[in-house]
C-alpha cells in the first residue's frame, strides 16, 4: 500500500518555500457542514502513521490530530454549513471551505498542494494532486484535521438532535439515517438539495 511521504514537499523546501497541504471532509453526507483544513509542516515534521483519514480508526485519527496540531508550523480550518451548501452546491462549498482554511493560516503559503482536481480562486501557486492524501504527508495531515473537526461538529449537533444519531453516522447517507429522516423529517442542518432528504 502506498503511504504518503514528503517527496512533493521536499521540492519546495529545497527552494526555501512553504507548501500547504489542503483537503476537505464531508462532501458525501446529507447533513452537516463540509470542512477543509490547510496544514504547513516543516522538514523536521515526523509523525509515524499519518495517512488518508479514511484509512484510520476514529481513535487513531484523534490521536494523530493532536500530534499534527502540536507539530505543524500552522494550520487553518474552513467550515461551510448546510444552508450555504444548498445555495451554492457542494463542489463550490468544498472549494470555498478550502479557500477559508488557507485564509486562516497564520503564515502565507508559497504553494497550495490540493487533494483532487479543483483549484482555489486565490493568487497563489497551486498543484492539484489526485489521491494526494495517499501521496503527500501535508495533504494527509489536512485530511485528518478536516475529518476530526467535522466529526466533532456532528457529535455536538447530536446533542441538539438526539433522535438523528449524528454521533453514529456523522450525517452520511446510511440506510438508518434515511429511515430517521423519513420518520421525523429533516433538521435545520440537513442538506435539502441532496437526494432523499425531502
Amino acid at each position: 500500500m502506498e503511504l504518503p511521504n514528503t517527496l512533493i514537499e521536499e521540492e519546495y523546501w529545497l527552494k526555501n518555500l512553504h507548501p500547504a497541504g489542503i483537503d476537505e471532509a464531508g462532501r458525501g453526507p446529507i447533513a452537516g457542514p463540509v470542512v477543509a483544513a490547510a496544514v504547513i509542516i516543516s522538514d523536521s515534521f515526523n509523525i509515524p502513521g499519518i495517512r488518508d483519514s479514511k484509512k484510520l480508526s476514529p481513535k487513531k485519527r484523534k490521536s494523530l490530530y493532536h500530534m499534527i496540531i502540536k507539530n505543524a508550523i500552522c494550520y487553518g480550518i474552513g467550515i461551510i454549513g448546510s444552508k450555504e451548501i444548498d445555495k451554492i452546491n457542494i463542489l463550490q462549498a468544498a472549494i470555498k471551505a478550502m479557500k477559508l482554511a488557507v485564509a486562516n493560516l497564520s503564515i502565507q503559503p508559497d504553494v497550495l498542494l490540493i487533494d483532487g482536481i479543483n483549484r482555489i480562486d486565490m493568487n497563489v501557486e497551486q498543484k492539484t494532486i489526485i489521491k494526494g492524501d495517499n501521496r503527500s504527508i501535508s495533504i494527509a495531515s489536512a485530511s485528518i484535521l478536516a475529518k476530526v473537526t467535522r466529526d466533532y461538529i456532528m457529535e455536538e449537533y447530536d446533542k441538539s438532535y438526539p433522535l438523528y444519531r449524528f454521533t453514529k453516522h456523522k450525517g452520511y447517507p446510511t440506510r438508518e439515517h434515511f429511515e430517521i429522516v423519513r420518520q421525523h423529517g429533516p433538521t435545520d442542518i440537513h442538506r435539502k438539495t441532496f437526494k432523499g432528504v425531502l
